[in-house]
């Protein structure tokens, strides 16, 4: 029986406007009364998911989890108490931060209680609208972040070429780092070998699941390694191809058409494997 199901959030559990939807609710919460923990895993802070973990049941609530920053944290939802942190060094993310000033990109660097965003052009808000709340800069440098731990950074463009292009580019800095795409919009920076698969496998150890036990649900390049490290690997239905050829199974519904419900209702309550 699976015991964890790991899920991204944006354009996976969320719909288009934001919201869960009803049956994805009700199939949640059936889940979760069989025993099985639903864990959102998320790029974003888990400061970001509280509307999320209302909307099913989950604020504040003890031994119930939430995977953000791409793996880099890992908190119990009761009073968000840290289980598990690995972020980027200073040098890292103000190398990064110096070299996106050189392309057309929106800059993100995140730290455990805020995100910083420079050249925060209109449509990165339009998108980041009820997500999440984030710190407008226009320094050419984060010597204001040197005494704070910071956990990831990235780079915002919607032509997947151009970030490709810099990621190309910037091999010389990212020996020490993993890098993924997500919400066919960004370029992630975090530490080695940090990702939603490792957050998925260390929540499993936290909690003596078997890797085989758990269900991971995802759409983008950042949630592959979880897809491929989980039991069972879920790709919805508009879910990018590159991931596809490593899914276990693509839903039929896409994230407006309650996907989440119909891998609970095929794999925890029919049983299939």
């Amino acid at each position: 029986m699976y015991k964890i199901i790991a899920c991204d959030l944006d354009e996976t559990l969320l719909c288009d406007d934001r919201s869960v939807s009803q049956k994805n609710k009700e199939a949640i919460l059936k889940a979760k009364k069989r025993g099985v923990k639903f864990v959102p895993a998320t790029g974003r802070g888990f400061n970001t998911v509280d509307k999320t973990l209302k909307e099913l049941g989950l604020y504040n609530k003890d031994k119930e989890y939430v995977i953000s920053y791409n793996g880099g944290a890992i908190t119990e939802n009761k009073d968000n108490q840290l289980l598990h942190f690995e972020g980027i060094s200073f040098q890292l993310a103000s190398e990064l931060y110096q070299r996106g000033l050189q392309y057309d990109v929106c800059i993100h660097i995140y730290t455990k209680d805020t995100v910083y965003v420079y050249n925060y052009v209109q449509e990165e808000k339009d998108y980041l609208a009820g997500r999440m709340e984030v710190q407008e800069i226009f320094d050419n440098n984060i010597d204001f972040l040197k005494d704070q731990e910071i956990v990831k950074a990235l780079y915002m463009n919607t032509n997947y070429q151009y970030l490709k292009q810099i990621e190309n580019d910037l091999k010389d800095i990212t020996n020490d780092v993993d890098v993924s795409y997500s919400s066919n919009r960004y370029i992630e920076f975090n530490h080695k070998g940090v990702n939603k698969g490792q957050g998925l496998l260390t929540l499993a150890q936290l909690l003596n699941v078997k890797q085989e036990e758990t269900i991971a649900i995802g759409d983008n390049f950042n949630d592959l390694s979880m897809i491929k490290v989980a039991g069972l690997g879920v790709g919805v239905h508009n879910c990018v191809d590159g991931i596809k050829k490593n899914c276990d199974y693509i839903t039929k519904a896409t994230n407006n058409e309650d996907a989440i419900a119909e891998v609970i209702e095929k794999f925890i309550f029919n049983n299939e494997r």
